[in-house]
Protein backbone atom coordinates (compact mmCIF):
# COMPACT_ATOMS: atom_id res chain seq x y z
CA UNK A 1 0.00 0.00 0.00
CA UNK A 2 1.25 3.07 -1.15
CA UNK A 3 2.04 5.63 1.62
CA UNK A 4 2.37 9.65 1.44
CA UNK A 5 1.79 12.27 4.06
CA UNK A 6 2.62 15.68 2.88
CA UNK A 7 3.80 18.44 4.90
CA UNK A 8 0.99 21.09 5.62
CA UNK A 9 1.69 23.85 2.98
CA UNK A 10 4.72 21.78 1.17
CA UNK A 11 3.78 23.40 -1.69
CA UNK A 12 3.96 26.90 -0.62
CA UNK A 13 4.70 29.60 -3.67
CA UNK A 14 4.86 26.60 -6.02
CA UNK A 15 3.43 27.58 -9.31
CA UNK A 16 1.24 24.79 -10.86
CA UNK A 17 -0.38 24.16 -14.18
CA UNK A 18 -2.81 21.65 -14.46
CA UNK A 19 -4.50 20.52 -17.79
CA UNK A 20 -8.43 19.44 -17.89
CA UNK A 21 -8.70 21.20 -14.27
CA UNK A 22 -12.49 21.66 -14.52
CA UNK A 23 -13.46 17.98 -13.83
CA UNK A 24 -12.65 14.83 -12.43
CA UNK A 25 -9.22 13.50 -11.32
CA UNK A 26 -7.87 17.49 -12.62
CA UNK A 27 -10.11 19.50 -10.95
CA UNK A 28 -9.59 17.41 -7.68
CA UNK A 29 -5.87 17.45 -8.34
CA UNK A 30 -6.46 21.67 -9.02
CA UNK A 31 -8.12 21.95 -5.41
CA UNK A 32 -5.46 19.18 -3.79
CA UNK A 33 -2.40 21.20 -4.83
CA UNK A 34 -4.53 24.66 -3.74
CA UNK A 35 -4.56 23.63 -0.80
CA UNK A 36 -0.96 22.38 0.00
CA UNK A 37 -0.24 25.82 -0.67
CA UNK A 38 0.21 26.30 -4.64
CA UNK A 39 -0.95 28.74 -6.79
CA UNK A 40 -2.50 26.80 -9.59
CA UNK A 41 -2.91 27.85 -13.23
CA UNK A 42 -6.74 25.90 -14.48
CA UNK A 43 -6.25 25.03 -18.07
CA UNK A 44 -9.79 23.67 -19.12
CA UNK A 45 -12.07 23.97 -22.11
CA UNK A 46 -15.21 24.78 -20.41
CA UNK A 47 -15.21 28.23 -18.32
CA UNK A 48 -17.86 27.58 -16.07
CA UNK A 49 -16.60 24.56 -14.69
CA UNK A 50 -13.18 26.65 -14.55
CA UNK A 51 -14.85 29.25 -12.48
CA UNK A 52 -16.45 26.83 -10.16
CA UNK A 53 -12.84 25.28 -9.07
CA UNK A 54 -11.51 28.97 -8.88
CA UNK A 55 -14.51 29.50 -6.37
CA UNK A 56 -13.50 26.14 -4.35
CA UNK A 57 -9.94 27.19 -4.12
CA UNK A 58 -10.55 30.61 -2.80
CA UNK A 59 -13.43 29.19 -0.36
CA UNK A 60 -10.86 26.99 0.93
CA UNK A 61 -8.84 30.06 1.52
CA UNK A 62 -6.09 28.66 -1.22
CA UNK A 63 -3.86 31.03 -3.30
CA UNK A 64 -5.85 32.69 -6.01
CA UNK A 65 -5.24 30.93 -8.90
CA UNK A 66 -5.45 31.84 -12.43
CA UNK A 67 -7.70 30.72 -15.12
CA UNK A 68 -6.89 29.75 -18.92
CA UNK A 69 -9.59 28.98 -21.21
CA UNK A 70 -7.89 26.78 -24.22
CA UNK A 71 -9.71 23.73 -25.90
CA UNK A 72 -6.59 21.75 -26.44
CA UNK A 73 -8.82 20.31 -29.73
CA UNK A 74 -8.09 23.59 -31.90
CA UNK A 75 -5.19 24.85 -30.18
CA UNK A 76 -1.73 25.61 -31.91
CA UNK A 77 1.72 26.11 -31.33
CA UNK A 78 0.83 29.95 -31.47
CA UNK A 79 -1.61 29.46 -28.50
CA UNK A 80 1.20 27.50 -26.18
CA UNK A 81 3.50 30.04 -26.87
CA UNK A 82 0.75 32.69 -26.05
CA UNK A 83 0.73 30.87 -22.92
CA UNK A 84 4.00 30.53 -21.43
CA UNK A 85 5.14 34.13 -22.60
CA UNK A 86 1.75 35.06 -20.10
CA UNK A 87 3.02 32.05 -16.83
CA UNK A 88 6.86 34.01 -17.22
CA UNK A 89 5.27 37.81 -16.80
CA UNK A 90 2.87 36.96 -14.23
CA UNK A 91 4.92 34.08 -12.54
CA UNK A 92 8.24 34.22 -13.58
CA UNK A 93 8.80 30.34 -13.78
CA UNK A 94 6.65 27.32 -13.17
CA UNK A 95 7.07 24.09 -10.61
CA UNK A 96 4.80 21.85 -12.04
CA UNK A 97 2.55 20.36 -14.79
CA UNK A 98 0.24 17.99 -14.89
CA UNK A 99 -0.74 17.00 -18.44
CA UNK A 100 -4.21 15.16 -17.29
CA UNK A 101 -6.72 16.39 -20.20
CA UNK A 102 -7.39 13.90 -22.55
CA UNK A 103 -10.84 12.42 -24.70
CA UNK A 104 -12.19 9.05 -25.51
CA UNK A 105 -14.07 8.93 -28.65
CA UNK A 106 -15.52 5.97 -30.04
CA UNK A 107 -14.27 2.10 -29.22
CA UNK A 108 -14.58 -0.42 -30.96
CA UNK A 109 -12.55 -2.83 -33.78
CA UNK A 110 -9.47 -1.17 -34.99
CA UNK A 111 -10.40 -0.95 -38.57
CA UNK A 112 -13.27 1.24 -38.08
CA UNK A 113 -11.30 3.78 -36.49
CA UNK A 114 -12.75 6.90 -38.27
CA UNK A 115 -10.04 9.72 -39.18
CA UNK A 116 -12.21 12.20 -37.38
CA UNK A 117 -11.45 9.91 -33.76
CA UNK A 118 -8.23 9.50 -34.61
CA UNK A 119 -7.21 12.84 -35.56
CA UNK A 120 -9.16 14.67 -32.72
CA UNK A 121 -7.71 11.77 -30.13
CA UNK A 122 -4.29 11.97 -31.28
CA UNK A 123 -4.51 16.20 -31.53
CA UNK A 124 -5.78 16.43 -27.33
CA UNK A 125 -4.22 13.72 -25.81
CA UNK A 126 -0.64 13.75 -27.71
CA UNK A 127 0.37 16.69 -29.84
CA UNK A 128 -1.62 18.72 -27.32
CA UNK A 129 0.94 17.92 -24.87
CA UNK A 130 3.78 18.19 -27.15
CA UNK A 131 3.29 21.48 -27.73
CA UNK A 132 2.41 22.56 -24.18
CA UNK A 133 5.43 20.21 -22.95
CA UNK A 134 7.81 22.20 -25.27
CA UNK A 135 6.29 25.88 -24.52
CA UNK A 136 6.65 25.17 -21.27
CA UNK A 137 10.19 23.29 -20.45
CA UNK A 138 11.80 26.93 -20.21
CA UNK A 139 10.05 28.18 -17.35
CA UNK A 140 10.34 24.13 -15.57
CA UNK A 141 13.98 24.19 -16.01
CA UNK A 142 14.02 27.54 -13.85
CA UNK A 143 13.33 26.27 -10.43
CA UNK A 144 15.99 24.35 -8.37
CA UNK A 145 12.97 21.49 -8.94
CA UNK A 146 10.00 21.01 -11.02
CA UNK A 147 7.61 18.14 -11.79
CA UNK A 148 6.09 16.88 -15.11
CA UNK A 149 3.40 15.02 -14.98
CA UNK A 150 2.05 12.73 -17.42
CA UNK A 151 -1.31 10.83 -17.07
CA UNK A 152 -1.35 6.92 -18.72
CA UNK A 153 -3.80 3.86 -18.86
CA UNK A 154 -3.64 0.69 -18.29
CA UNK A 155 -4.32 0.06 -22.44
CA UNK A 156 -1.31 2.18 -22.80
CA UNK A 157 0.88 -0.42 -21.75
CA UNK A 158 -0.99 -3.53 -22.37
CA UNK A 159 -3.08 -3.33 -25.64
CA UNK A 160 -6.36 -4.17 -25.06
CA UNK A 161 -9.01 -5.11 -28.03
CA UNK A 162 -11.36 -2.12 -29.00
CA UNK A 163 -9.60 0.48 -27.42
CA UNK A 164 -8.35 2.32 -30.83
CA UNK A 165 -7.04 5.59 -30.71
CA UNK A 166 -7.34 6.20 -26.97
CA UNK A 167 -4.92 3.31 -26.49
CA UNK A 168 -2.18 4.09 -28.93
CA UNK A 169 -2.67 7.57 -27.52
CA UNK A 170 -1.59 6.79 -24.56
CA UNK A 171 1.67 4.64 -25.51
CA UNK A 172 2.94 7.42 -27.05
CA UNK A 173 2.24 9.50 -23.91
CA UNK A 174 4.05 7.09 -22.06
CA UNK A 175 7.13 7.03 -25.01
CA UNK A 176 6.89 11.06 -24.40
CA UNK A 177 7.73 10.78 -21.22
CA UNK A 178 10.08 7.97 -20.77
CA UNK A 179 12.23 10.11 -23.70
CA UNK A 180 11.86 13.19 -21.98
CA UNK A 181 12.95 11.17 -18.54
CA UNK A 182 16.13 10.38 -20.03
CA UNK A 183 16.91 13.82 -22.19
CA UNK A 184 16.34 15.54 -18.14
CA UNK A 185 17.98 12.87 -16.04
CA UNK A 186 20.12 14.78 -13.64
CA UNK A 187 18.64 17.60 -14.24
CA UNK A 188 15.91 19.68 -11.69
CA UNK A 189 13.04 18.00 -13.42
CA UNK A 190 11.21 15.01 -12.17
CA UNK A 191 9.49 13.49 -14.81
CA UNK A 192 6.91 10.52 -14.19
CA UNK A 193 3.88 9.37 -15.59
CA UNK A 194 0.64 8.27 -13.35
CA UNK A 195 -1.72 5.36 -14.27
CA UNK A 196 -5.10 6.52 -12.37
CA UNK A 197 -6.91 3.01 -13.03
CA UNK A 198 -10.68 2.80 -12.64
CA UNK A 199 -12.02 5.40 -11.15
CA UNK A 200 -14.79 7.34 -10.86
CA UNK A 201 -14.63 9.98 -13.51
CA UNK A 202 -17.49 11.01 -16.34
CA UNK A 203 -14.89 9.33 -19.02
CA UNK A 204 -14.95 6.27 -16.96
CA UNK A 205 -18.75 6.08 -17.25
CA UNK A 206 -18.17 7.03 -21.41
CA UNK A 207 -16.20 3.50 -21.54
CA UNK A 208 -18.08 1.70 -18.93
CA UNK A 209 -21.70 2.29 -19.11
CA UNK A 210 -23.34 -0.07 -16.80
CA UNK A 211 -20.79 -0.16 -14.34
CA UNK A 212 -21.57 0.33 -11.09
CA UNK A 213 -19.27 3.03 -10.40
CA UNK A 214 -20.32 3.24 -6.66
CA UNK A 215 -17.64 0.82 -6.66
CA UNK A 216 -14.94 2.50 -8.25
CA UNK A 217 -12.50 4.78 -6.64
CA UNK A 218 -13.27 8.15 -6.34
CA UNK A 219 -10.21 11.22 -7.59
CA UNK A 220 -10.01 12.22 -4.21
CA UNK A 221 -9.13 8.52 -3.07
CA UNK A 222 -5.77 8.43 -5.25
CA UNK A 223 -4.68 12.23 -4.72
CA UNK A 224 -1.53 10.99 -3.00
CA UNK A 225 0.16 10.00 -5.96
CA UNK A 226 -0.57 13.52 -7.10
CA UNK A 227 0.92 14.89 -4.23
CA UNK A 228 3.75 12.64 -4.15
CA UNK A 229 5.29 13.17 -7.47
CA UNK A 230 4.47 16.98 -7.77
CA UNK A 231 7.01 17.18 -4.35
CA UNK A 232 10.07 17.59 -6.14
CA UNK A 233 12.04 17.78 -3.58
CA UNK A 234 11.39 14.92 -2.10
CA UNK A 235 10.38 12.45 -4.53
CA UNK A 236 12.60 9.88 -5.61
CA UNK A 237 10.85 9.09 -9.08
CA UNK A 238 11.92 9.63 -12.13
CA UNK A 239 11.30 8.29 -15.57
CA UNK A 240 8.23 5.87 -13.79
CA UNK A 241 4.53 5.22 -14.27
CA UNK A 242 2.80 5.01 -10.65
CA UNK A 243 -0.01 2.76 -10.56
CA UNK A 244 -2.55 4.23 -7.95
CA UNK A 245 -4.54 1.22 -8.16
CA UNK A 246 -3.50 -2.48 -8.18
Amino acid sequence: MFTYNPKSHFLNNKVILVTGAGDGIGKEAALSYARFGATVILLGKTVKKLEAVYDQIIKDGGAEPAIVPLDLAGATPSHYAGLAGSIEQQFSRLDGLLHNASILRDLGPFIHITQEDWQAVMQVNVTSQFNLTQALLPLLKKPKSSSLIFTTSSVGLKARAYWGAYAISKFATQGMMELLADEYDNSGIKINCINPGGTRTSMRAKAYPAEDNSLLKTPADIMSYYLYLMDADNCVEHGNTLHAQA
